[in-house]
């Protein structure tokens, strides 16, 4: 179950990248490194790493595009910063 963690990081980062070669391996012990197979054989691309390190090395390779937000989101963002400001500031308890 902890792998599927490191897989669909390389799958966000087969997508990202546009480049499908990517895989992780698997290493006992709960670590993981990220090959590259587009050339000739494998070529590591990091080292052994636990998961939640690996899932960051990965994610950092090609981050993700910052998502667009629209002057209606902003606007909603804002209000909703503004009521909250309004509640606790008011004092009562």
């Amino acid at each position: 179950m902890r792998s599927t963690k490191a897989i669909h990081a390389v799958e966000r980062l087969r997508t990202r990248s546009g480049n499908p070669q990517y895989a992780a391996v698997s290493l006992s012990g709960g670590l993981f490194y990220l090959v590259d197979r587009s050339g000739s054989g494998d070529q590591k691309v990091s080292g052994p790493l636990p998961l939640d390190a690996f899932v960051a090395f990965v994610n950092a390779l090609k981050p993700e595009k910052p998502r667009r937000v629209s002057k209606l989101d902003q606007a909603m963002e804002e209000q909703i910063r503004q009521s909250g400001k309004a509640r606790g500031s008011s004092g009562e308890h």
